[in-house]
């Protein structure tokens, strides 16, 4: 019980310092419809909490204000009615300081939740699932706000201004041979509902990019007129590139040179750190032109789960993806997420829980595809190996990267060594 004190404590005030360096402004606007406000990311993640756990486990519950049953409500039918999303940046009110008090009160009472009786084992499981639902809105809030940000003449920083980058280390290719592997979460400790169950899947001999694609390595394909050429565009790309005149990753600009709008503010394009905020038209589109093409899920996780998971570090506000400069420093789990070709789908046996909780993963297993490893603003310690995230393939607001793969000749392939 002592540990999951300190984890909930430890998880709470982070997402409080996260918001801490904005205004109630900058915490008030939603900039599109697929983005939330900081305010909502504060109000939601509390409102897990008291629906799921205070409402089930709590002696004389009562709603710290019914509205709010309603308005941070995200997708969960069986809850109730909902807000829509597209409109969550009109909810001026309740005021910021209102969701701060919303998220004493709930903590306080969790907090004695805690101190109190043994927990039943199923409270006690939504309660980390609860801590990790806020790791993942801790990662959504900081994308949001970059989205935000970058929309406002001014160019506003959030964090530091990421320095220029060591020279990447060249690409190299790490062959596997593939075969009968198993996938799936295996290891003790939390996973969510979709990363099981534990399966075989067979996998033809194939090697994966020793890192990711590097802004410098993108620029290549833009200058070569990849953007330009129709057939190494998926059909649905094509007409996405086309209708919404991309050119570029999300958040890049020219101005007599490239530059890049991170969350330190705008930067002169740095050539060796990755590629980020591409959607899937454009990772499969660079792909083919480098004559490779995206991972499967699965192909990616064999390879993964053979390297630590050493995720962000806790102690830099940097938020942007550093260069692989180091022999060893190979992106898998701290720089951004990787798509692959995979369709986000159930596993072989999958079961969605019982009741509102079941909505968590299961029912967006339609149109979206699967993302893998973790990114410079995922939380520490909360990336796996077996984690799966999913987006539509037009994604492009999250630290989303490409790590390309390609098909060997078994007898080719003698070193599974991830180098």
């Amino acid at each position: 019980m002592d540990t999951l004190r300190a984890h909930y404590t430890a998880v709470r005030q982070h997402t409080l310092a996260l918001a801490q360096p904005l205004s109630a402004e900058d915490c008030c606007v939603q900039s599109m419809p697929d983005a939330s406000p900081v305010k909502w990311h504060l109000a939601h993640t509390t409102w897990f909490f008291e629906t799921f756990v205070l409402a089930q486990a709590e002696a004389g519950f009562m709603s710290f204000d019914e509205t709010f049953r309603v308005l941070f409500n995200s997708y969960y039918n069986a809850v109730g009615a909902r807000h829509p999303r597209a409109q969550r940046g009109l909810l001026t009110r309740p005021s910021l300081s209102t969701v701060l008090a919303y998220r004493s009160d709930i903590d306080r009472r969790v907090m004695t939740l805690l101190r109190g009786a043994a927990l039943a084992p199923a409270v006690g499981e939504l309660l980390t699932l609860g801590l990790q639902h806020e790791q993942q809105h801790q990662e959504l809030l900081l994308t949001d706000l970059k989205h935000l940000f970058s929309c406002n003449p001014l160019l506003p920083a959030y964090g530091t201004p990421p320095p220029t980058a060591d020279q990447a280390l060249p690409i190299a290719w790490q062959a596997h041979d593939g075969g009968v592997v198993e996938i799936g979460h295996v290891e003790a400790g939390f996973c969510f509902d979709n990363e099981t169950p534990r399966h075989r899947v067979y996998l033809e001999p194939f090697a994966l990019a020793s890192r990711l694609v590097s802004n410098g390595e993108y620029l290549t394909f833009m200058n070569a007129e990849g953007y330009d050429d129709p057939s190494f565009w998926l059909a649905e790309g094509w007409d996405w590139r086309v209708a919404g005149n991309c050119r570029h990753p999300l958040y890049w600009r020219h101005a007599q040179e490239w530059q890049e709008f991170t969350l330190g503010g705008l930067i002169r394009l740095d050539p060796h750190r990755p590629v980020v905020h591409v959607s899937y038209y454009e990772a499969d589109a660079y792909a083919r032109w480098a004559n490779a093409r995206l991972p499967s899920e699965a192909e990616w996780e064999h390879a993964a789960s053979r390297h630590s998971v050493s995720g962000r570090s806790g102690s830099t506000n940097e938020f942007h993806p550093r260069a692989a400069a180091m022999p060893g420093s190979t992106q898998w789990f701290d720089a951004a997420w990787q798509w692959t070709r995979s369709s986000y789908a159930p596993y072989p046996g999958f079961r969605a829980s019982a009741g509102a909780i079941g909505e968590y993963n299961g029912k967006f297993m339609v149109n979206q595809y699967v993302l893998r490893g973790g990114s410079c603003a995922t939380p520490p310690g909360h990336a796996r190996a077996s984690y799966r995230n999913f987006f539509p393939a037009c994604a492009r607001w999250q630290f989303s990267g490409i790590r390309l793969a390609r098909d060997t000749d078994a007898d080719a392939v003698r070193s599974d060594d991830p180098g």
